[in-house]
């Protein structure tokens, strides 16, 4: 055999690890770049013949079989992956209910976060929207909980009337405030009650990792300890995240409406108010999730020392060389 098919045979031979991201996620802009692709909105029209065929090649790659089997290229087996994972859920396999995936995200939330700041001053709108915004946040969490791990009816209940409760009551609290002062405070007041929702929902939702601790890893993905402390960095960076994914719109909205308001521009067209802000939102939105999502590595190292004393003795039991530990902080 001569060196220069040997060569191509191995290079034939090699496999891609489409269990990792196809981009660096050590940097921003790999992070922001996988989840562009994971958000990306138009894998919701993905007919199921589609959604079939990518779940085919996925799962006949992990079995063995080659590009060349397969008859595809290796580009074209990263986008097939990325179309899997945005419709069948990564523990169980199933496909999951259509407005609770990533890819429905930027839809759902802008047709929900535009109503929701058109109709910001009646009461039964209010407790409406932000019920609307609240049973949304309940889907997604129930579609994308762990297989593993899978969160309680009882944890989502509670997070949901939690959320629920403390949005509808953070907003009319501020409306009545805000009703003495100027009027952009006002359509300000739907972000504050996301805020407060947010602040609520994500640590009901995960209450197990702050009483038990959030799972820690070493190098190579073997558990070696849990951490409460770990857990609550995890807990208030995708808090944080979540804030920020919404705030772009939810504050351009308004001050671009206040603008038009103030000099009458849909005096004559008050019905065009909602959609404008339905689509001030998806602009936003279709940039904000992805790149907020984007702000922190999803797999965060963390050294022993900054672990909590009898959670460092665990580990140093186990392995007495080991500096840096991994946890996986969520969405």
């Amino acid at each position: 055999m001569i060196e220069g098919e040997y060569d191509f045979k191995m290079l034939e031979e090699k496999r891609i690890d489409i269990e990792k991201p196809y981009w660096d996620q050590s940097t921003y802009r790999g992070r922001a770049l996988h989840f562009l692709s994971v958000t990306n909105p138009l894998n919701i029209f993905a007919s199921n013949k589609s959604l079939e065929r990518a779940k085919d090649i996925v799962t006949r790659y992990r079995k063995g079989d080659s590009l060349t089997e397969l008859g595809i290229t290796e580009e074209e087996l990263w986008e097939q992956k990325y179309l899997f994972d945005s419709a069948y859920h990564p523990d169980t396999g199933e496909k999951m209910l259509l407005i609770g995936r990533m890819s429905a995200q930027v839809p759902m939330n802008m047709t929900i976060t535009g109503l929701m700041m058109t109709f910001y001053k009646s009461t039964p709108a209010v407790i409406f929207w932000q019920w609307c915004n609240q049973s949304f946040n309940a889907i997604v969490n129930y579609t994308n909980r762990s297989g593993k791990s899978p969160i309680p009816k009882e944890t989502l209940i509670q997070s949901y009337i939690g959320a629920t409760g403390g949005a509808v009551i953070t907003a009319l609290t501020l409306n009545n405030l805000a009703r003495s002062g100027p009027a952009l405070a006002g359509r300000l007041v739907p972000l504050a009650a996301v805020a407060a929702a947010n602040c609520v929902n994500i640590p009901l939702m995960r209450i197990t990792e702050l009483k038990n601790g959030i799972e820690l890893q070493n190098e190579s993905g073997k558990e070696v300890g849990k951490s409460k402390s770990a857990a609550q960095r995890a807990i208030a960076t995708v808090t944080l995240s979540r804030i920020l994914m919404a705030s772009p719109s939810m504050v351009l909205s308004p001050i671009l409406m206040n603008y038009i308001e103030k000099r009458n521009l849909l005096k004559n067209a008050k019905w065009a108010s909602a959609p404008i802000q339905v689509i001030i939102c998806g602009i936003c939105l279709t940039f904000a999730t992805p790149l907020c999502c984007a702000l922190f590595v999803q797999r965060v190292p963390i050294s022993v020392d900054k672990l909590e004393p009898d959670v460092q003795k665990q580990i140093r039991s186990k392995d007495p060389d080991i500096k840096t530990v991994y946890y996986n902080k969520g969405l």
